[in-house]
């Protein structure tokens, strides 16, 4: 049997997109192995987000192309993803040597493409058109495979924000809501798996349900809409994120809900308050704030200022005493002063978030900030960034450190080399701390799915507790 290898690069949206590919792929009869070596085909699923993912796309193909089994042409290299949307035809002329390039809107054509380079499209007539009918499946309906007990599912895809520094819009086309029959089912498909969390995302969830009624009217005037999309529209469904997540979290009453990437305005009372009413919904809000300076959020043309960020805050716990906040902030944008990034930095000391994602600006052709002419120097730049980082991490340990003592559900994730972990429901897979289970009989809960710890030491961001 034909073998392909899947690597992924960059963010959680990128590996639920290999996620599908890798189910639509097993569906077709080609053999996905983790282990790159030897295999007929590797995909590289890339992100081209900023330049320095597509230097790390472009090292890691240069890598794979310089190996013996590349030279003899015995493996093949597919380049999927954010990259070849973004650069387009341009990316076969400076990689004559990769086989194909397959743009993230293309990925449910990912099996097509493979049985066509294995050259077995026409070899035998039944391989082939199974090959294509289970391809062809897989796109109206793509299941998922999963090797966690958690999952991410997409509501939606692109951006329809014109934020001055970000090329997604040009890389995954304007937003576009999942349906929610679509939603439903894979998380129904996700569940029966053994999946305990699901984590939802997009890249602007908090607008989730926002272009039906734009899809309704195109819908009758006979433009061509997805049966699963024209369903979504029917009254009975969620019509917004709030509805939508109260809906989920009653048809699953024993599986975690948690919401990423939420902008600003997408925070109603509507949401905070389905929140509020579910144990099963996580209360932790993810909200990409990126400066607190109004001028600079104005010239990234987004909204807000670090007073209205201040309130929304204020809305936040008086409404969910106990959330967990994370948000992501941008240093060294075209423009910013001295002045603007020490507002940064007091910002995030005053309003105490517990997680801080901040990234140094990076300059991307065809962006607005990437034509400006006031850029600030490298060493200035990264200089900032890491202050505020510094700022971050002295919030952010005392924040974890408050969980001493205390008593949590803790979802059982796996083991290394510490031993036993798992996360509370205000940490966030990948990209927050976690905890470890000290117990020595620790590892005789890893198939339990949830156990209740206390917390009895912490460490920067990670806690560790013994079950109770």
């Amino acid at each position: 049997m034909p073998s392909v290898s899947l690597i992924t690069l960059g963010c959680a949206k990128n590996e639920v997109d290999s996620n599908r590919m890798h189910a639509c792929l097993a569906a077709s009869g080609l053999d996905v192995v983790d282990d790159p070596n030897g295999a007929d085909i590797i995909i590289v699923n890339t992100c081209s987000f900023i330049t320095e993912a597509t230097e790390e796309a472009l090292e890691l193909i240069f890598e794979l192309l310089s190996c013996e089994s590349f030279e003899q042409g015995k493996t093949k290299l597919v380049v999927a993803g954010c990259m070849p949307s973004r650069y387009g035809e341009a990316l076969s002329a400076e990689l004559p040597e990769v086989a194909a390039f397959v743009p993230a809107a293309d990925e449910d054509k990912i099996a097509e493409v493979c049985w066509e380079l294995l050259g077995l499209a026409s070899a035998t007539e039944s391989s082939a058109a199974g090959a294509t009918e289970s391809a062809a499946k897989s796109s109206v309906a793509p299941q998922r495979l999963i090797a966690e007990p958690w999952a991410y599912v997409k509501i939606s895809e692109g951006c329809s924000r014109s934020c001055a520094y970000c090329t997604i819009p040009s890389i995954r086309g304007p937003y576009r809501s999942f349906s929610y029959d679509e939603i439903a089912a894979e998380i129904t498909e996700l569940v029966s798996q053994g999946a305990h969390e699901i984590v939802l995302i997009g890249q602007d969830t908090g607008i989730w349900g926002s272009d039906f009624e734009e899809l309704q009217t195109t819908s009758s005037t006979s433009s061509p809409v997805s049966p699963a999309s024209s369903a979504s529209l029917q009254s009975t469904s969620p019509r917004n994120l709030a509805e939508l997540i109260d809906v989920l979290a009653l048809q699953h009453p024993q599986v975690w809900f948690r919401i990423m990437y939420l902008q600003p305005q997408g925070i109603t009372d509507e949401l905070l308050a389905t929140i509020a009413r579910h144990n099963n919904i996580c209360d932790y809000l993810d909200i990409p704030l990126q400066h607190a300076n109004a001028r600079v959020l104005k010239d990234m043309n987004r909204a807000g200022s670090g007073a209205e960020h201040r309130v929304l805050l204020e809305r936040v716990r008086k409404a969910l005493p106990n959330v967990t906040l994370r948000t992501t902030l941008i240093a060294g944008f075209p423009g910013e002063k001295r002045s603007d990034a020490q507002e940064l930095k007091d910002f995030v000391l005053e309003t105490e978030f517990d997680y801080v994602g901040a990234f140094a600006y990076s300059q991307e052709d065809g962006t607005a900030a990437g034509a400006r002419s006031d850029q600030v120097a490298s060493h200035t730049k990264h200089a900032r960034l890491q202050r505020l980082r510094d700022a971050a991490d002295e919030v952010g340990f005392a924040r974890a450190a408050l969980q001493l003592g205390r008593e949590v559900d803790v979802l059982v994730c796996g083991v290394d080399e510490e031993g036993v972990y798992g996360r509370t429901q205000g940490q966030a897979p990948e990209v927050d701390g976690i905890v470890y289970i000290t117990e020595p009989a620790a590892k005789k809960i890893l198939d339990k799915g949830f156990v209740r710890v206390r917390i009895v030491d912490v460490q920067c961001y990670d806690l560790y507790g013994e079950v109770i």
